[in-house]
């Protein structure tokens, strides 16, 4: 007897169905075909000990299982409940009819438990696209997976529960999510907030100019003075989550198999933070069985560097292309996947090896030349992706000893969402540009005009401060930011005043 039953192979962050055919006839052997690998190959093991636990075995004749489309490679051990049910249908232990309408992925343990699978969201909307009436799964993945409206999820604990529900139609409870409630539930909770860090007036200011505009930023200081901090609190201050941004960051993680096995949707910015051992393969995506990377899973987010020079230069050189395409393309002899990658890289260093170069109360003990070659471990064209480079000073005591909180950062962030609206209306004819991070060379010829007295200040600032030819679009970009914040149509001078301050490894004489 011939039964299909149905499953979905992950690629990238969308899913593609795949078709179980299972095929019983006279014979004593088991095929498995359609270009499993070896977790799959392994599925016959794990199906015969787990249905023999629950009192069913795998009949002695002939089975052939092809997993169509056969040009696809099928991983993971995610298909061994689309094989094992595949299989009790073709024996007629299983309701035929019933099984065409559900799609079934999970991992089986020997004893017949159901184990989580990697990405449930993914597989979800597609099944609903595919138009099955719904989807079983491990009870782990089915609060992710029950995010996408109209399609039935059902979650099971072991494998008599799924052969119980096939059969008779109960034995499993559809999971309802509330999506919009869920959402909304999330989007105003802060971990971090900017009112607990005591002074640094100065530095919180940039970091609102670097929220509003989408711009990457660097902190440049000794240690302890607080660089770590404000930085773990950037993602308060950005714009909360879209509905459409939570999804596609989810499903991100989902195929990576780092979301909350409870809360199901992301509602929160992601601020992801490796250590500067991490390989540029672990950063950007990839391996034999390509992986989302760091910069995927920091999607919508903060990808936070922290003792930047300390990465290696490989590694901090293979972010260059992704900081422009905002997408990571991860390409093998037989195939290619593509990563979203639109993240705010904020990255912190400090200015020497001692840490106390520019200290203003303790003296730097490197040599002549160290500090320049320290600086020199990170690359002019990655500096030239960053928008905003400040100095962090120390906090005094008389800052740290103050008992009144400062600005909370839900007032800071409706300052940033108000910039931000001003840019979505001006850019939205524009492809690909959302914020004035992302201008390119003609938006700002049309929305960078400086008037005479900007363009004096700005000439002057250039010769007299050594500035470099890169830095000119990075200010204009900076100042447009701070016209927006302060909801004015045009740059003032100003405005380019407070942007050039915010380019200090741009100075000739910096670190000589």
């Amino acid at each position: 007897m011939l039964v299909k039953t149905f499953g979905f192979a992950v690629h990238g962050i969308n899913a593609t169905k795949v078709t179980v055919e299972v095929n019983i006839s006279q014979g004593v052997n088991f095929f498995l075909v359609g270009l499993p690998d070896s977790a799959v190959k392994e599925s016959q093991q794990r199906i015969n000990a787990a249905l023999k636990n629950h009192g069913y075995k795998i009949p002695g004749k002939q089975i052939t299982v092809n997993m169509a489309p056969a040009d696809i490679r099928k991983e993971g051990s995610a298909y061994d409940l689309t094989i094992a049910m595949g299989i009790l249908a073709a024996s007629e232990l299983l309701n035929t009819e019933n099984i065409m309408n559900y799609a079934l992925m999970g991992e089986l343990a020997l004893d017949g438990e159901i184990r989580p699978i990697k990405g449930s969201l993914p597989i979800a909307i597609k099944a609903k696209q595919e138009g099955f009436k719904g989807l079983i799964l491990p009870i782990q993945n089915a609060a992710e997976a029950a995010v996408v409206e109209g399609l039935e999820v059902y979650g099971a604990k072991n494998i008599s529960e799924v052969i119980t529900f096939l059969n008779e139609g109960k034995g499993l409870e559809k999971t309802i999510i509330n999506i919009n409630e869920t959402f909304l539930n999330g989007l105003n909770h802060i971990e971090f907030d900017f009112a607990d860090v005591k002074g640094q007036e100065n530095i919180k200011r940039a970091l609102e100019i670097a929220a509003s505009g989408g711009h990457n930023v660097i902190l440049i200081g000794p240690p302890g003075a607080g660089k770590t901090m404000l930085s773990k609190r950037m993602p308060s201050i950005l714009p909360p989550l879209t509905i459409e941004e939570a999804l596609e960051t989810t499903k991100i993680h989902s195929v990576a198999g780092k979301t909350s096995r409870a809360a199901g949707l992301i509602t929160q910015r992601p601020f992801r933070s490796p250590h500067h051992t991490i390989s540029d393969v672990a950063l950007v995506g990839g391996g034999n069985n390509p992986q989302p990377g760091e910069i995927s899973l920091a999607h919508n987010g903060v990808l936070f560097l922290d003792e930047l020079p300390e990465f290696k230069r490989t590694v901090l050189e293979v972010m260059r292309q992704p900081l422009e395409d905002r997408v990571v393309t991860i390409s093998r002899a037989k195939f290619s996947v593509e990563y979203p990658a639109s993240f705010m890289l904020v990255a912190s260093m400090n200015p020497c090896p001692c840490g106390f170069y520019n200290h203003p109360e303790k003296n730097c003990v490197c040599a002549p030349g160290v500090v320049q070659k320290y600086l020199n471990r990170i690359s002019g064209p990655l500096l030239d992706r960053i928008d905003l480079h400040v100095e962090v000073t120390p906090v005094p005591f008389s800052e740290l000893s103050k008992q009144q909180s400062a600005e909370a950062s839900t007032a800071i962030r409706e300052r940033v969402i108000t910039a931000r609206n001003i840019q979505t209306g001006r850019y939205s004819g524009a492809n690909g540009v959302y914020c004035n991070a992302q201008m390119r060379v003609q938006d700002l010829k049309t929305h960078c005009q400086l008037s005479d007295a900007g363009n004096a200040l700005l000439k002057n600032a250039m010769e007299r401060l050594g500035l470099s030819a890169r830095a000119y679009d990075r200010i204009l970009k900076v100042g447009r930011t701070i016209a927006d914040l302060e909801n004015s149509e045009t740059i003032m001078p100003n405005h380019i005043a407070e942007a050039i301050q915010y380019r200090s490894l741009d100075r000739e004489g910096w670190a000589s």
